[in-house]
């Protein structure tokens, strides 16, 4: 099976809104008037982001998940994605689980594969996706990471840590019993991304961002584009633990909280928004059927505090968030 005849028979579709899909040298995307396009792009690694025995239909899953996850962090509708992928052979088997995992994901979300590229070499999945976010005049109705105030209450949507703890009990540093592993791993290979929440919360958050690499990281991001600080009161995150770390006996405390301010992968929505609109962000998660917890606020002075129950501040963590680099 050649280059064409694979993208033919496992990702050539027709085109829906797009006006031109795959087959041309480009794409032509139409966006609606009144609507800038919000564009991410995402690189997931074999060896790096999954293992290499990985369920081939959770990777593709995960490799447009991810990507949506960008998206919603924007409060973007998605529109389309082009994929580029590399493959050390072209293994039908593997191909056919790994489309159809990508494209029940790309038609949940109305999302449709519009070009990208194929070629041989190690096992290597960039997605890059495409949405649309209203906009008046010259202003944007997107989430930024820069909107977030002093007073703000800082928000999560979902449970945090379960794809850490995932992570951890595979690489045999932290066991777990099978059913529970077998729960926290559908967290790792198959995220859920927040698209409904992210835009329900247009016009009501004030700032937002993705938890890929880490809560307390990743907020980072929002501290720095921001000019400002924040504090995380420890019990409200503890409570975004999942129900099945209660039969996980061996789960140490200090891992547990290491795995929920740190441990990535979550792609849960951290978000700010005005005390006045705690209504508001409640209604927005109830509709879209996701958990929203008030974890801790902005504040003026810069740095992230975690604070315990009797107001003490406590010291951070082992690691603060995932850096390929580091």
């Amino acid at each position: 099976m050649g280059e064409f005849e694979l993208i033919r028979r496992y990702f050539h579709r027709p085109v829906r809104r797009a006006t031109l899909g795959v087959g041309d040298d480009c794409a032509l995307l139409r966006v609606a008037d009144g609507c800038q396009l919000a564009v991410s792009s995402d690189m997931l690694v074999c060896g790096r982001h999954f293992f290499e025995d990985v369920d081939p239909e959770a990777l593709g899953h995960k490799a447009l998940a991810v990507n949506l996850s960008d998206l919603a962090a924007c409060g973007a509708r998605p529109l389309a994605f082009t994929l580029a992928l590399a493959l050390p052979a072209a293994d039908e088997a593997w191909l056919a689980g790994f489309s159809r995992g990508l494209l029940a994901l790309a038609d949940d979300h109305d999302c449709e594969l519009i070009g990208g590229d194929t070629t041989r070499g190690p096992l290597n999945i960039c997605v890059t996706v495409f949405g649309e976010v209203p906009s008046v005049g010259a202003s944007t109705t997107a989430l930024l990471r820069s909107g977030a105030r002093a007073g703000d209450d800082l928000w999560v949507s979902g449970n945090l840590g379960d794809a850490r703890l995932a992570l951890d009990a595979l690489r045999g540093t932290h066991p777990l019993p099978p059913e529970v592993l077998a729960m926290a791993r559908q967290r790792l290979e198959r995220p859920t991304p927040r698209v409904a929440l992210g835009q329900a919360l247009r016009g009501i958050a004030s700032a937002a961002i993705d938890v890929s690499d880490g809560l307390m990281g990743d907020l980072g991001h929002v501290l720095a584009a921001s000019g400002l600080g924040a504090s995380i009161e420890i019990a409200a995150a503890r409570g975004c633990l999942a129900a099945q770390w209660t039969q996980a006996p061996n789960l140490d405390e200090a891992h547990a909280l290491d795995c929920v301010l740190a441990g990535g992968d979550d792609y849960e929505l951290a978000f700010t928004a005005a005390p006045d609109r705690r209504s508001a962000v409640l209604i927005a998660g109830k509709a879209c059927a996701t958990t929203v917890t008030r974890i801790g606020r902005m504040e003026r002075e810069p740095g992230l505090r975690l604070m315990a129950p009797n107001g003490q501040q406590m010291i951070k963590p082992r690691r603060t968030s995932y850096d390929h680099f580091a």
